[in-house]
């Protein structure tokens, strides 16, 4: 961003100097200055971070004239898998807020100490089940309920005070949250026996010391189970079909194999490996991306992509470019409900490098991602899929996802139809 303002100034400054010279000799033509505040205006927006949020149903669901859009969502494994999810962004709980958030099919209240320290607690008041963070205050590190003025501790969830009560009573209590603040989220810890976290969320040391700044994100919403999503990690086959059409040609499926776009090609290859003990729950995705324009190698677009899964919802992409620099994009991806989940990607990249190139292969990512999101919306999940020799990293990837569940897994029963 200092590099921007510092150029900025620059045009600024010429831009000055031409109009305090007058229309005598050594002025700039009034055309120049023009460019130069268009350009000016042109890195003030470029340095902004890429903003681009899809709400639910925007993105994947082609239009099916005159067929119903029920759907049956086939035999899926639980929809909560244990492990971290993101919950909400840091700075979106400053000091002394209480905020309303879902997830999980559950309904939570989160808030932060005048202190700094964030809690995550059931949002229903157990006493006559008011929700906590509609009109809740911070008291200290508690939260107050804002119908009778219960005080519950966040650490623990024990209720500390009764306004009109002699005593409060040991078994008064909410339920807590197991949580952490890393690279820059809030995430809650689940697990459907009460286990507490086995694993941690590991830190992102470019990303703390900000040697890599955030420079955009996206969100979407997909109507599929959670586990869909990071399978595609270890389905290398689809990543020929789906993305190799250009990504000139968008994110449409009945249009992304016009031949108007046939002159550029991406072309991947893919390996998909699980990591031994004790990192058990990650996953290790290398994928080497190049183009071709009119059949000729375009090396521009070489690109390196270190994928890391961590547990059921976290993956730590990082880019490496020969001459682009190298940044990361992190993308969440939380159950809201059984079949709905929210995806966020957000990407850090050198601050020494223009903004623009972050934000282009953020914007990249997301047009490929949308392609996803077309299949995930509408297909169904199978048990046992038919598959052939080159699809076995599928089966591979089920059984070491199959980890995240336990035998008290809530399981999901569907309607004979799910209308979307």
């Amino acid at each position: 961003m200092g590099s921007v303002r510092w150029g900025g100034a620059v045009l600024l400054a010429a831009a000055a100097a031409g109009l305090a010279a007058g229309p005598g000799r050594g002025a700039l033509p009034a055309a120049a200055l023009l460019f130069l505040l268009l350009l000016l205006l042109l890195l003030l927006a470029c340095a902004r971070p890429l903003e681009l949020r899809r709400g639910p149903g925007q993105v994947g669901c082609l239009p099916v004239s005159g067929l119903s859009r029920a759907r049956r969502p086939g035999a899926t494994p639980p929809p909560y898998p244990n492990g971290w999810y993101r919950l909400l962004d840091s700075p979106q709980l400053p000091r002394g807020a209480v905020l309303s958030v879902a997830l999980l099919g559950e309904q939570l209240a989160a808030f932060r100490t005048q202190d700094g320290q964030a809690y995550v607690v059931d949002a229903y008041c157990p006493h006559l089940g008011a929700n906590l963070a509609v009109g809740g205050r911070v008291l200290g590190n508690c939260i107050e309920c804002p119908f009778h003025g219960w005080q519950f501790r966040g650490e623990d969830g024990k209720c500390t005070s009764i306004p009109y009560a002699e005593k409060v009573p040991d078994f008064a209590k909410v339920r807590t949250w197991p949580s952490c603040e890393v690279n820059g989220m809030l995430l809650v810890w689940y697990h459907c026996d009460g286990v507490s976290p086995t694993w941690a969320v590991p830190e992102q040391r470019e990303i703390t010391t900000e040697e890599w700044v955030f420079r955009g994100q996206t969100e979407h919403f997909i109507n599929a189970h959670i586990q869909e999503i990071p399978e595609n990690a270890a389905d290398t086959a689809h990543l020929t079909f789906l993305h190799g059409p250009a990504i000139l040609s968008g994110t449409d499926l009945r249009y992304t194999k016009s031949k108007l776009w046939d002159f550029m090609k991406h072309i991947w290859k893919a390996e998909w490996q699980p990591e031994p003990e004790p990192n058990k729950h990650c996953a290790q995705l290398l994928v080497k991306h190049r183009a071709t324009v009119f059949g000729k190698h375009f090396s521009l677009l070489d690109l390196t992509v270190s994928a890391r899964q961590v547990g059921p919802g976290l993956v730590f992409l990082i880019f490496e470019h020969a001459f682009l620099g190298h940044g990361i994009i992190l993308q969440t991806v939380t159950p809201m409900e059984p079949l709905l989940q929210n995806v966020v990607h957000k990407i850090y990249y050198q601050k020494n490098m223009p903004a623009i190139i972050p934000k282009f292969i953020l914007k990249a990512e997301c047009i490929q991602f949308e392609r996803d999101i077309t299949i995930w919306n509408n297909k169904q999940y199978l048990p046992k899929p038919l598959l052939v020799k080159e699809d076995s990293t599928i089966q591979k990837h089920r059984r070491w996802y199959a980890q995240f569940y336990s035998e008290k897994s809530m399981k999901f029963t569907a309607q004979e139809g799910l209308d979307w």
